[in-house]
């Protein structure tokens, strides 16, 4: 049994590790704020950039391009400076990636629209995203080995599952800052308001926040002083893909491969699904999705905390093999659930989300603990971004599947897939709960 010093010691978080983390977390939520400014605020703006005689099918493809622009980036940035967080710091580098995101996002937020720069206008709007991924990429990449490096083991689970609350709490922050706009500034025709500059004051929101992170990193946040003592110099890359660490990747590569796909079916389906087959409206979509991402905040928090009792391997596991069964179930269910039953609907939204995205919560932890010191951030950055690129074709894979099946059902076997790939993936790896960095950095890689 531990004495009250030992427990004293566990339960007492470092000034320099507690300024890490809330780095880390406001960080991870400024980034998935940015990433969902073109998917919900640009949304009823979108004429702004095209023209008006632009097919639907056409539109949903410039739509599709300023989105996927985005991920596309992000392993990119993954790549660069992945290498630079392991080799130079990742303080220096987390500045760098918020200071460019937050650039990015000004340059956006200042565009002129199809009337003025013609289709040269959502092209540029296009590339800026793209940088924007790339920024975005990097910052992930070396803030969270940064917060994991100064975590206690005992509380690694835990704050790691904090950060990635970010993830949620970004997408109801910015869902309400949408509906506030429209209320004040309403979106009808290409001459209104929401039209002409609504749109433009969340974007001017993300890169104040963006460039406030920066200056928190400058003067509140220290360097990793494990990375100071073990880290820096060398090939971190050549050392990813080698040996042991080639082997460690492809496992998180399978697993992540998993985390998106599954996730896909939540945040990109979900929403055009509650309208199209429920039978919600606009409104009722926005506030049944916000209802569900705010008990998915607790979800993820709560996923990581729990992680640190069975072990993340286990957990992992257990998760993939619920939403691979009672998630698709219920995911049938409301398909064919009526709209008239809003509470039910609301009620069926949220434990199918809570079921496939909670598994989120360990995944800063558990790729963290992966990779050894000198290639952490390159090992959690691209482990993390790459693995996004094959499940960010999953409109091409239901449009396949509609060939055999109603298209409303496709996204059935998407989650199956997803579901088996994090249970395979897990089963693959080992335990990783009591990795000590301070001693090896190194997991074991024999299985559990």
């Amino acid at each position: 049994m531990a004495t009250v010093a030992e427990r004293g010691r566990v339960e007492t978080l470092d000034p320099k590790a507690r300024k890490a983390i809330w780095g880390a977390f406001v960080g991870f939520f400024i980034d998935m704020f940015d990433v969902y400014l073109p998917v919900v605020v640009l949304a009823p703006a979108i004429i702004y950039f095209i023209s008006p005689q632009l097919s639907a099918s056409s539109t949903a493809i410039v739509t599709g391009l300023i989105f996927a622009s985005t991920l596309v980036g992000r392993p990119l940035g993954a790549l660069i400076f992945g290498r630079y967080a392991d080799t130079i710091g990742r303080k220096r580098t987390t500045i760098i990636s918020v200071t460019g995101f937050g650039v990015a996002t000004l340059l956006m937020a200042l565009m002129p629209g199809y009337e003025q720069w013609g289709i040269f206008s959502v092209a540029v709007f296009i590339l800026l995203r793209f940088i924007d991924g790339i920024f975005i990429g990097d910052e992930y990449t070396s803030a969270s080995p940064l917060a994991m490096e100064y975590t206690p083991k005992e509380k690694r689970g835990l704050y790691a599952g904090l950060i990635q609350s970010g993830f949620p709490l970004a997408f109801v922050a910015i869902s309400l800052l949408t509906l506030l706009m429209l209320s004040v500034a309403p979106a009808d025709g290409l001459d209104s308001p929401y039209v002409q500059w609504g749109w433009r004051i969340p974007f001017f929101i993300g890169a104040a926040l963006a460039f406030a992170v920066a200056i928190y990193y400058k003067f509140f946040v220290d360097e990793s002083e494990l990375f100071e003592s073990s880290g820096g110099g060398g090939s971190p890359l050549r050392t990813l893909f080698s040996g042991d660490n080639l082997k460690n990747f492809l496992q998180v590569f399978v697993l992540m491969s998993g985390f998106w796909l599954s996730l896909n079916t939540v945040s990109a389906i979900l929403p055009g699904l509650l309208g199209s087959e429920v039978g919600l409206s606009g409104s009722e979509t926005t506030i049944t999705l916000i209802i569900a991402f705010l008990a998915l905040f607790f979800g993820f928090i709560g996923t990581g905390a729990l992680s640190q009792r069975t072990g993340r391997r286990t957990l992992l596991m257990a998760l993939g093999g619920l939403m691979t069964v009672v998630g698709t179930f219920l995911y049938y269910i409301l398909i064919n659930t009526n709209p008239d039953s809003f509470t039910l609907v609301v009620l069926l939204t949220t434990v199918i989300v809570f079921i496939v995205a909670s598994n989120w919560g360990m995944a800063t932890s558990y790729i963290n603990e992966r990779f050894q010191t000198g290639i952490r951030a390159s090992g959690f950055g691209l482990g993390y971004s790459v693995a996004v690129i094959l499940p960010s074709f999953y409109a091409f894979y239901q449009a396949g599947l509609a060939n055999v099946m109603p298209f409303k059902y496709t996204v059935l076997p998407l989650l199956v897939i997803g579901g088996l790939l994090i249970l395979g993936g897990a089963a693959w790896g080992p335990e990783t709960k009591d990795v000590d960095f301070a001693e090896s950095g190194k997991p074991s890689t024999d299985d559990q």
